[in-house]
């Protein structure tokens, strides 16, 4: 297993400070199996148009030489914010696959990813959601009053996420 994790604009830390380092460690303690992680490389910034396309690229490009080196290999998709959108444009979620550059997941290798964890998911504000296809294996957390996902008001909701942990590893687990 390999849990493949898109940061948010600017997050600091390895996998993430705010999401993928403590839902890393959270995940090594629920799976079922041993688990690597990948940073997805790409600018996390907003204000940088090849954003987005950067981190497609190398979310997607990832899967497909993993997948070439051990193609027993499953994955499980993580974003954070605007690293979320970047699991959207990975998994061919409509409205973002129509942004320059974005480069879904080929269709025969989608089945390889077990699980997707999405936090503070600005698509879900707009009412987007993964294709269909995914959705069994989904799970989207917003905490409340975040305004990014939920449209709340309080903007330190925005990196409130301990509290889903465990609750997504043990989404993830049950996917695996």
């Amino acid at each position: 297993m390999e849990v493949i994790v898109a940061r948010g604009t600017h997050e600091p830390g390895f996998l993430g400070s705010v999401i993928g380092d403590p839902l890393y460690d959270t995940l090594l303690q629920a799976l079922p199996v041993s688990a690597g992680a990948y940073r997805v490389n790409y600018p996390a910034d907003l204000l940088d148009p090849t954003s987005l396309s950067r981190g497609t690229q190398d979310m997607t490009d990832r899967v497909i030489h993993q997948s070439a080196v051990c193609p027993d290999q499953r994955f499980i998709l993580v974003g954070y914010s605007q690293g979320a959108v970047v699991v959207h444009g990975v998994l061919g979620t409509g409205i973002v696959t129509t942004l320059p550059g974005i480069y879904p997941l080929p269709g025969d290798l989608q089945w390889k990813v077990s699980a997707v964890l999405l936090f503070g998911d600005p698509l879900r504000l707009i009412g987007w959601s993964v294709p269909g296809h995914f959705g069994w294996r989904t799970a989207n957390y917003c905490a409340g009053g975040d305004p990014i996902c939920g449209g709340g008001i309080d903007p330190t909701q925005h990196s409130n996420y301990g509290w889903a942990m465990w609750p997504a590893a043990w989404f993830a687990a049950s996917r695996v």
